[in-house]
């Protein structure tokens, strides 16, 4: 009794988003009207140069070879401005400063009526800026690849682990289809496998890979079973798990276990069918880059997103880069890894863009393209650029999201985010808004958020 009524006055505590001050849990309904229904997360693992992608930087090439020092940008490295970083790894070999600049490895050229400046490493994105906004002052505080679970959570890898904003979505809103999960994630995971954390198990991402034949793993039995001999069985667990949720009704993972369960089973038939590429025209494939070995692998994979979208999936997270700290971290050979590993994304994200469009998806699906930090203005090596998290770039499109501009801005380095600079929450909260979500009302009882955590909604893009 002491417990609830603590409870009851930290819920009171926790929603100066509510309209009574008095929390209650999420309804399943948008807390006003929203203009996406869905999100397509992409999110590039490793760091993604944002000098030779989508904030093209000309003063790199024209003081190529010098040190920062030596240019008339030296006051970037003022020690005030470098503060925020919290260092992981003390003394680790990456994650340093690198003062010789090193000149851009790939032109760029200007893009649609809006003009805005895209790398050449990336021709088929830049034939749809009219339809995306870049957010070129985006900045977070860790050095490593921990950034990756700072991206999607909102906190340092020294903090403790919280809900990631998939997780979030799928708590505030509800099920569009009740055959197919509300948050999928596939491709290469980043450190934390989880997602729901103190909301409990049921708030994580199903794992699904572009394979009609076993898309899940563990969800088909492994001896022959007709359908009404796994309903029967079903049914049994449900019914001994019932039992249990009687006995310990505040038991989480038992309440996520038999959740799975009944999810398991109705997603047998249904996600099969969304990753059966059979009915899609020649002409859909081949916009999304099918017909090309480098391509078709994401290209699967996003096509099964526009598909997921289509029926009602909420989130949909895909990721792109494999290893530990992901393909996209070029400490050497950026130039030849960063354009070959573009060419892998590059069609197949502007097909999904085209695809949305012309089937007028893109309108209610909010697509993302991020990665957790860009890379540094000067050299690591002879060929190489070190992680940068002082400033880089994300785009967003659709969903309501004003096209063909370019919000925010970085130094004549690259350096630093210096006009209206964004903590990566303040996607998270640009999100929630467009799904009709206030950020400060995604919060529960017993634990509560620091306001960095809500973020700020980006209007200037909306």
């Amino acid at each position: 009794m002491a417990l609830n009524a603590m409870l009851s006055r930290d819920g009171i505590a926790a929603t100066p988003g509510g309209e009574t001050g008095v929390w209650s849990p999420p309804d399943g309904r948008p807390h006003f009207a929203p203009k996406a229904k869905s999100v397509i997360w992409l999110f590039m693992r490793g760091g993604v140069s944002h000098m030779e992608s989508f904030d093209p930087k000309p003063a790199l090439t024209k003081y190529a070879g010098k040190t920062i020092e030596e240019t008339p940008f030296a006051s970037v490295l003022d020690p005030e401005k470098l503060k925020n970083v919290r260092v992981v790894v003390v003394n680790d070999a990456n994650g340093k400063q690198r003062n010789e600049i090193y000149p851009l490895q790939v032109g760029y050229r200007k893009h649609g009526q809006s003009g805005l400046e895209v790398s050449d490493w990336f021709p088929h994105i830049g034939s749809c800026i009219d339809d995306i906004a870049v957010i070129r002052s985006m900045w977070t505080t860790d050095n490593n690849h921990g950034a990756q679970v700072q991206f999607h959570s909102g906190r340092h890898m020294l903090d403790p682990r919280v809900p990631t904003i998939g997780a979030w979505v799928k708590y505030g809103l509800g099920s569009l289809n009740d055959n197919l999960p509300q948050f999928i994630s596939m491709g290469p995971r980043f450190f934390d496998s989880r997602d729901g954390h103190y909301l409990g198990p049921a708030y994580d991402a199903v794992t699904l890979k572009v394979d009609p034949k076993n898309p899940l793993d563990y969800a088909r039995p492994e001896g022959d079973l007709s359908p009404a001999e796994q309903k029967l069985g079903f049914g049994l667990v449900n019914r001994l798990n019932r039992l249990n949720a009687t006995r310990y009704p505040d038991d989480p993972a038992l309440e996520a276990r038999i959740r799975s369960y009944e999810l398991a089973f109705r997603m047998q038939t249904a996600v099969p069918g969304v990753i059966n590429f059979d009915a899609e025209s020649e002409a859909t494939k081949k916009l999304y880059g099918f017909d090309q070995k480098e391509t078709r692998p994401f290209a699967e994979q996003l096509l099964a997103a526009r598909r997921f979208a289509e029926r009602g999936v909420r989130f949909i997270q895909i990721m792109h880069g494999d290893g530990a700290a992901g393909a996209w971290d070029q400490h050497s050979k950026l130039k030849e890894k960063h354009s070959e590993l573009a060419r892998q994304v590059d069609q197949p994200v502007a097909g999904l863009i085209k695809d949305l469009k012309q089937r007028g998806l893109l309108e209610e699906t909010l697509v993302v393209f991020a990665t957790e930090f860009g890379r540094t203005p000067g050299s690591q090596g002879a060929d190489g650029r070190d992680h940068h998290p002082y400033g880089f770039s994300v785009w967003m499109a659709g969903g309501g999201i004003k096209g063909g501009i370019a919000h925010g801005s970085t130094d004549e380095l690259g350096f630093h985010a210096v006009e209206n600079p964004h903590y990566v929450t303040d996607i998270h909260a640009t999100l929630l808004h467009q799904m009709g979500l206030h950020s400060h009302r995604m919060e529960v009882p017993g634990q509560k958020r620091l306001e960095r955590d809500f973020g700020k909604v980006i209007q200037e893009i909306l």
